[in-house]
């Protein structure tokens, strides 16, 4: 996630009885990514509203709001039956990766002690930092879900140290009903964050009434706060032989900007980067002959991706040339940005890779 938007068809925690009519006002409005809570419609409409956003090209969120374990597992099975590309929230990891552990979805739990309905995040904040630490070391847990503002304490404070402690992604959830709660997210590192009651009351200020354009203000707020996130990108970098030094050169260039993002790259090309450009983060795959580009595809598919540069040479046969077509067709599916040359890579360096403003 490159700090995303994630709307929820929910008003005081449960699912609205129209979620499937607003869903179409949703999307003139442009938003794609899109939840609801697994209480306020029965299962067969929730089905409804899962397939409706998969038809659209969306990604799909459940969100568990139960509150004991046999009521968490039974949501846990529906978010599988679902087959919902996200499940937020719960408590209890433990029994939910039983469920979820061989199904595609990703798995982002609450972290800290979790109350009431509506829910509010209580203790200090030392104590939720160590539930995030906790969470985050298990393997089927994906990234985590912090009900922010439904913390009585300092929320700034709260959302930098849970982000800083933990190497996967966190969303921000609970009462986000302004742009400067938007621009306190990014700032503090949050991959996402969820906004429902407040789209549908109409708390932020639109060009126009309806719903569809309280969902492009958010979405505009949503640009202009990403320019100021501290939230490390994911970026794939790759490259046919022929085109290996064009994308040496491109790094070399950007560099400084690089720097503090997670790279993942093919094994050749990786190598090359290492010895370009020693100081990034960096994490190798297989080569692209030996599978390399099948693991990009992969980590597209769930979503682990920002963006993939791929410098392609068209001029020659590629052994690799169904490896790369696959990328393409992976990359448009999931609406991740792909860059195949250096100007396309210049254009996603400038929207990604800024450096947060003071």
């Amino acid at each position: 996630m490159a700090f995303d938007f994630i709307l929820m068809l929910t008003e005081n925690d449960r699912t609205i009885p129209d979620a499937r009519a607003r869903i179409d006002e949703a999307l003139e409005g442009g938003v794609r990514n899109i939840g609801f809570k697994d209480v306020g419609l029965p299962f067969s409409e929730l089905k409804g509203l899962a397939e409706a956003i998969r038809a659209a090209g969306g990604r799909s969120y459940l969100e568990v709001v139960s509150l004991d374990e046999e009521s968490e597992l039974a949501s846990a099975r529906a978010a599988v039956d679902l087959d919902v590309d996200c499940l937020l929230g719960g408590t209890r990891p433990q029994a939910v990766t039983t469920v979820t552990r061989d199904h595609p979805l990703r798995y982002y739990p609450f972290c800290g002690s979790i109350t009431g309905h509506p829910s509010v995040l209580e203790g200090p904040v030392e104590a939720i930092v160590d539930s995030a630490k906790r969470l985050a070391d298990l393997e089927h847990v994906h990234g985590l879900d912090l009900l922010a503002y439904r913390f009585a304490g300092d929320v700034p404070e709260l959302m930098r140290a849970v982000c800083g402690a933990i190497g996967k992604p966190v969303i921000m959830a609970g009462s986000i009903d302004s742009e400067t709660r938007i621009t306190a997210a990014a700032e503090a590192g949050a991959a996402g964050f969820t906004v429902g009651t407040a789209a549908l009351a109409g708390a932020f200020p639109a060009e126009g009434p309806g719903f569809a354009a309280q969902v492009r203000a958010i979405l505009g707020f949503t640009t202009r706060a990403r320019m100021r996130s501290t939230a490390p990108r994911r970026i794939a970098l790759a490259a046919h032989d022929t085109r290996k030094a064009h994308l040496r050169a491109w790094v070399s260039r950007h560099a400084a900007a690089l720097e503090g993002h997670r790279l993942v790259c093919t094994g050749g090309t990786g190598q090359m980067i290492a010895e370009a450009a020693p100081q990034l983060s960096l994490r190798r795959l297989q080569r692209g002959s030996r599978g390399g580009d099948q693991q990009l595809g992969a980590m597209i598919a769930t979503g682990e991706l920002d963006a993939v540069i791929f410098f392609a040479d068209p001029t020659v046969p590629h052994g690799g040339e169904a490896d790369l077509q696959a990328l393409t067709r992976l990359a448009v599916l999931h609406d991740t940005p792909l860059a195949l040359g250096p100007s396309a890579a210049d254009m996603i360096a400038t929207a990604l890779l800024v450096s947060p403003q003071g």
